[in-house]
């Protein structure tokens, strides 16, 4: 074969390892230069994507690997594998890794900062330098955490209520404090550079609803960084201030008020859940259309119902105290604003369901995991009413029901929008494909061993079973020991991706730019792009979403 390669299938055929300066191109941003400093002192947001993705896979096997300890613990009821401060401990670890270390940052800080920029025409994010500081300071406080799993671990769970944390608990609880508050600045950071990038480096003739619903959904996900990070910041450095020097803020035994810190950390951690959700629905707003090859339905409906969400998500804290002493006109009230809520959420599932109606649909991997998000998410919005709703809340607070519902949005929405996104810019990001029936099977697998784990834990939670209890009575073991059986088929569907997608960086198929016939500048540009991410000007698109039947749609509309 020649220098310059060969097209086959429109797929590039070149040598794996023939830069791209020889063939009288720019070389891509992975082999613009190789050595490590070039890689740990970047600026280019690509490259600092990557390094993203590298840190947050590594705290999601360390966080799995504590769920597994968690559920090879709850096979039997007695507690007889470990002690109860071990369990306690794993279920602690499990907590704070997974959502501090890896769901609050993992769409955002990994596809958010590689595709923002692509999507909206830029050369980088507004701070190139100030991208880089915050994967530092990500770094810096995640690893600062891990200093107390290493001397010990942590027993508080990762809500780190007040007076437990503060007063009661033997264990290294400063380290993940300080910790966990160092990552909140990271979140800051990201939040800050996200907004000023959209305002003021689109493209020309990139307006606002030109935008894809990936990037609304960021700007979104940003405002909640910058208005809510800053309040779990202060309770937490509050909360060190009170276990170091003994400060009366939330302990009664110093004058303090212990409900004072769930109001600061609910605040804060139902945003939160949304820090993490809409990400992933502007995720799978981009994978939809590009499945079915048809316009997303409803877009400025799909765009003000992130913004909506971002809103109402900060009116919503109390259903998580219902139970702790609240006035009933106080429940009464954040019980309708959570049923609220539920109205823009419902508004995407609509859209996409609409999209997806007489499309020219795919199930390629991407659109798989699309799917099983959907289905998963709508579950676990609707026993979110459950929970909003009083009477039902008062006998399932603190139960397993909790714990299934929280992880059927977590896992079930996040972490498959996370692999959707994953599989859907893979090509982007690497230049490579993979394996795609490799890729069915992994989407497969995740989907059926998530419902085998979690969905017996939903009537375990009705049954009555608190959360984070070490032993539980044994007529509950036959669920329990179906839901950590589940758990072992949902850690095979974890790792299976991560083999064959390690495995396509050197064996994979070379990537044409534009491998699912999808819409938007990203697609525009070379696979892996080039360092300044396009070789000219972009061509923004008249109308986003550009797909094939949405002129269909319009003629019916219209004839």
């Amino acid at each position: 074969m020649s220098a310059s390669g060969t097209v086959e299938g429109g797929v590039a055929n070149r040598e794996p390892h023939a830069p791209e300066a020889t063939l009288g191109r720019p070389s891509d941003y992975l082999h613009a230069q190789s050595t490590l400093r070039s890689w740990f002192l970047t600026t280019d947001h690509k490259r600092i994507a990557i390094l993203y993705l590298a840190a947050i896979t590594a705290f999601f096997v360390i966080g799995a690997v504590a769920a597994g300890v968690v559920r090879l613990a709850l096979v039997v009821p007695n507690g007889a594998i470990m002690t109860n401060d071990t369990y306690n401990k794993a279920f602690t670890i499990h907590g704070v890794v997974m959502v501090w270390f890896f769901l609050i940052p993992s769409i955002p800080a990994t596809f958010g900062n590689f595709l923002i920029p692509l999507m909206i025409g830029a050369k980088d994010l507004a701070f190139p330098k100030l991208n880089l500081t915050s994967w530092y300071v990500f770094m810096g406080g995640a690893l600062f955490t891990m200093v107390s799993v290493v001397l010990g671990g942590v027993d508080t769970g990762w809500t780190f209520y007040a007076p437990l944390s503060t007063a009661f608990s033997n264990t290294w609880v400063l380290p993940a404090l300080i910790g966990v508050t160092i990552v909140g600045f990271s979140s800051i950071l990201t939040g800050l550079n996200f907004v000023v990038t959209i305002h003021t480096m689109r493209a020309p003739g990139m307006t606002w609803f030109k935008l894809p619903i990936f990037v609304w959904a960021h700007y979104a996900t940003s405002l909640i960084f910058l208005l809510a990070t800053p309040v779990i910041t202060t309770a937490l450095i509050l909360l060190i201030m009170e276990r170091a020097f003994h400060i009366g803020v939330f302990d009664p035994a110093y004058g303090g008020d212990p409900v004072l810190f769930q109001h600061l950390f609910w605040f804060y951690s139902h945003p939160a859940v949304y820090i993490m959700v809409l990400p992933g629905m502007g995720v799978i707003s981009e994978i939809v259309p590009a499945f079915a090859q048809k316009k997303l339905f409803g877009y400025r409906f799909v765009a003000y119902a992130s913004i909506g969400l971002a809103s109402v998500t900060f009116f919503v804290w109390g259903h998580h105290m219902f139970v702790n002493g609240q006035s009933d006109l106080a429940s009464l009230a954040f019980s309708v604003l959570s049923f609220a809520v539920a109205v823009p959420s419902a508004v995407k599932v609509y859209n996409w369901t609409a999209t997806i109606h007489k499309g020219r649909l795919r199930l390629d991997t991407p659109m798989l995991y699309a799917m099983g998000y959907i289905g998963l998410f709508v579950l676990g919005g609707l026993t979110g009413l459950y929970l909003a709703t009083l009477a039902v809340n008062q006998h399932v607070h603190a139960t397993y029901f909790v714990v299934a519902h929280f992880h059927y949005i977590m896992v079930g929405g996040t972490v498959l929008a996370f692999l959707g996104g994953l599989h859907f810019w893979w090509p982007k990001f690497t230049g490579r494909m993979y394996v795609e029936a490799w890729g069915r099977i992994s989407a497969v697998l995740i989907f059926l061993g998530f419902n085998v784990t979690f969905f017996p834990q939903f009537i375990l939670g009705y049954l009555g079973m608190p959360r984070r209890y070490a032993t539980y009575p044994p007529e509950f073991q036959l669920l329990n020991i179906l839901s950590s059986a589940g758990a072992t088929i949902l850690a095979a569907g974890y790792l299976f991706p991560m083999l064959y997608l390690v495995y396509s960086l050197w064996f994979g198929r070379k990537a044409p730019a534009n491998p699912w016939d999808a819409k938007g500048l990203e697609w525009e540009t070379s696979s892996p792009p080039p360092t300044h991410n396009f070789l000219g000007d972009p061509a923004v698109p008249k109308i986003p979403y550009d797909y094939p039947i949405q002129v269909q749609e319009s003629r019916s509309q219209h004839g």
